[in-house]
């Protein structure tokens, strides 16, 4: 449920600015600036709502940044868009959360009712998983076969995240095809990685991978 005024799309679109490079940060629908409603997005809506606007109002390569469920999005855009991603930098990245993010009892309860309400420590409002959005997940899984992406591929990871487990940046490494992947620790990390010093490693990520496009 972050949107583009969070700290790091913020921080990093200044950053951008500051070096005469492009960048795009959007809202998927229903979330932030955007019209609709939250509980109505699944996966692969707010994927293609991403490629339209990635197809509309860019040129030339691109490199993704993704921040949690944006990480396994960003994924999801470069195999769409293979031919144009020069880049990946996954932020905590959540691939696959739909399975392993979720007990039985979650599960089941979605089968049930169509919908689970959960109260969250990153806003006012409890996050709403729908049946659809959590079948659009399991229907977009990565992490059982080779994720067939040849461009470069940076994880930053807290390691103290309790959201995602940090071995899972060990699953995208070894599941992406390329073989230039690297993963960045931050072993007092949270899930946000929004701290002076993690936007910091972004910024310097971003730059490093820049310079070879």
């Amino acid at each position: 449920m972050s949107d583009m005024e969070g700290g790091k799309a913020v921080a990093l679109d200044r950053w951008a600015a500051e070096q005469g490079r492009a960048m795009l940060r959007l809202d998927y629908a229903g979330n932030g600036a955007s019209e609709g409603a939250f509980e109505d997005g699944t996966l692969a809506s707010w994927r293609d709502d991403a490629l339209l606007l990635i197809d509309a109002l860019t040129q030339g390569p691109l490199l993704l940044v993704g921040s949690s469920m944006g990480g396994w999005l960003a994924l999801l855009i470069a195999l769409a868009r293979a031919d144009r991603v020069a880049g990946v930098v996954g932020i905590a990245a959540a691939p696959d959360f739909t399975e392993w993010g979720f007990s039985q009892a979650d599960k089941a309860k979605l089968a049930a009712e169509g919908r689970l309400a959960e109260p969250t420590p990153y806003g006012d409002q409890p996050i709403v998983t729908t049946r659809a959005f959590w079948e659009s997940g399991q229907a977009l899984k990565l992490l059982e076969s080779e994720i067939a992406l040849d461009c470069p591929i940076r994880l930053l990871q807290g390691q103290a995240d309790p959201d995602v487990p940090w071995e899972t940046a060990l699953s995208i490494a070894r599941q992406v095809r390329s073989s230039d992947v690297q993963m960045l620790l931050v072993k007092d990390g949270d899930h946000r990685l929004s701290r002076d010093g993690d936007i910091a490693l972004l910024i310097a990520t971003v730059d490093s991978l820049l310079d070879g496009i």
